[in-house]
């Protein structure tokens, strides 16, 4: 497959300009570059989804145009998004065929579904169980079955976008041997990530895209270091999340105590989950995505009232406040999901900034507020943090992935703040905004703000947090000290190999011992 002179425009910016992409038969080719260099514009133009205004794609040879993502299909090229697209209440088979129905005449042929989709496991080691109910699998699992789907439906070109972001080493592991099965078989693999690490253990080749263009193609990853990867394409170092002086108070800013989340269907969300956040700290939780992180992320925040337990803020408690009202106290919130827990996408930006903040001066305030003002402070958060955009009328939805994540966070940190709640703050940004991420975080603590940092970077985790908190099925199984655990171990804890026999709270706290106290006791009941 190759993309000639591909070039993409939207009002006020330019996309893509004059790109250049081949794909070997058999390869796995990844595409990097910066937030806003280009590469989602690119990937949906392959897919379909935009059409070029300037240049070619051809596939075997042959001159292709898509005006959908079901030509591209037909043309074998598939696409896994970053943000999985699974109904949870449906079986694997009933996902993997959903709009792909095979039928006998008038019926639908499940028996050829599921010798075919067993046939697609076995061959590329996916190791699906086809009736088995998405909501009980691990993100690896549902991960492996949107591979399924673009192979049921004959894609030769599979485009992979962040694959790794929410895996922890394990899975990684188990998702590059599923990459080479599906080599050797002879399709081609795009794979699109911002570890450059990564990058160069899996990829045959690497394409460099910055500001819209084609930079660098490199032939042989092994030969280059993610340094030189780094320089083509940010210019500039690649960043690391180490802090290393320590700047935790004894004030408790924010603690939870005994906290308990049911559900109405499966075993509790949450579970007698117990910490504390000083000033100062960074209190990091890892754990695989469906283990309570979000739910936990939810209580804080007044979004889920939990069924037992409490929380407060400082010394006042806040168990019962709403959102708002625990907005108003100083509590900033970085979500998970930007597209559906932060950003107005069809409104401009100056707008998005008063989310959550509508009733603080000089932009808003009890009864009004001030476009002009808010404008202004858009303006400025756009400067301060790299925003890429035309200005403050520029419509969210029009800014790259990355862009509307740095305005988030620079929306929640222009504001005077007692404890910060930042869920996967790097989630798909480049190597350059990551490093301003962390460097807002690191002087935030510096400065005495109370963190609850929840991410699925391991790297970022143990380089950030002064304490580290294990969440397994709804329970802190380990409080670690980020300094003596490796990423192995952590992610042994994280997936519940280590066992919760095994988890022990190292720094020897007040909240760390009661809990492992009652964590020992439960195991002797079981």
């Amino acid at each position: 497959m190759e993309l000639t002179g591909i070039t993409k425009r939207f009002p006020g910016v330019v996309a893509n300009r004059d790109v250049h992409l081949a794909v070997r038969h058999g390869e796995v080719h990844a595409v990097v570059g910066e937030n806003g260099a280009g590469k989602s514009t690119l990937m949906k133009i392959l897919y379909g989804m935009y059409k070029p205004d300037e240049g070619t794609i051809s596939v075997d040879g042959h001159p292709v145009e898509f005006g959908s993502p079901k030509d591209a299909i037909a043309a074998g090229i598939g696409m896994v998004h970053q943000h999985f697209m699974l109904a949870d209440n449906f079986t694997v088979l009933e996902n993997i065929v959903l709009g792909a129905e095979p039928r006998a005449g008038v019926r639908l042929d499940f028996a050829a579904a599921r010798e075919r989709i067993e046939e697609t496991s076995e061959r590329y080691g996916l190791g699906l169980r086809p009736d088995r109910l998405v909501e009980e699998l691990s993100v690896a699992d549902r991960q492996r079955i949107e591979i399924a789907k673009v192979l049921y439906r004959g894609a030769r070109v599979l485009i992979l976008d962040e694959p790794t972001a929410v895996l922890v080493p394990q899975e990684v592991d188990a998702l590059f041997s599923n990459l080479a099965e599906l080599r050797a078989a002879g399709l081609s693999v795009i794979f699109i990530s911002h570890k450059l690490d990564e990058v160069r253990q899996v990829a045959d080749r690497i394409t460099v895209i910055r500001r819209g263009s084609t930079v660098a193609t490199v032939d042989d990853p092994q030969a280059t270091s993610s340094r030189q990867l780094a320089h083509l394409m940010v210019g500039s170092e690649l960043p690391t999340p180490e802090t290393t002086e320590s700047t935790v108070t004894d004030v408790v800013e924010l603690a939870a105590s005994g906290l308990a989340l049911s559900s109405q269907d499966g075993p509790d969300l949450l579970h007698d989950v117990t910490f504390e956040v000083r000033r100062g700290e960074i209190a990091g939780f890892a754990g695989v995505e469906g283990n309570g992180q979000s739910e936990l992320v939810e209580a804080i925040m007044g979004l889920r009232k939990p069924d037992a337990g409490l929380l407060r803020l400082g010394d006042d408690d806040m168990t019962s406040w709403p959102a708002h009202q625990r907005r108003m106290a100083g509590i900033g919130f970085i979500p998970e999901d930007r597209h559906r827990q932060a950003l107005l996408l069809d409104a401009p930006l100056w707008e998005n900034r008063l989310l959550g903040w509508q009733g603080n001066p000089p932009a808003g305030g009890r009864f009004w507020i001030r476009p002009q003002a808010a404008r202004a402070e858009a303006a400025t958060i756009m400067r301060e943090y790299d925003v890429r955009a035309p200005g403050p009328d520029t419509i969210a939805d029009a800014l790259s992935g990355g862009n509307q994540q740095k305005f988030v966070i620079g929306r929640e940190m222009s504001t005077t703040l007692r404890v910060l709640v930042a869920a996967h703050p790097t989630r798909g940004v480049d190597v350059g905004a990551q490093s301003a991420i962390w460097d807002r975080l690191r002087e935030a603590r510096a400065a005495g703000l109370a963190t609850v940092l929840v991410s699925a970077d391991l790297e970022e985790l143990l380089g950030l947090s002064d304490t580290l908190y294990v969440l397994f099925r709804g329970r802190i199984v380990a409080r670690l000290d980020p300094a003596e655990v490796t990423p192995e171990l952590l992610g042994s804890y994280m997936t519940g190999a280590a066992g919760q026999e095994g988890a022990r709270f190292t720094t020897g706290d007040a909240a760390g011992e009661e809990q492992a106290a009652r964590a020992d006791t439960e195991e002797e009941s079981r």
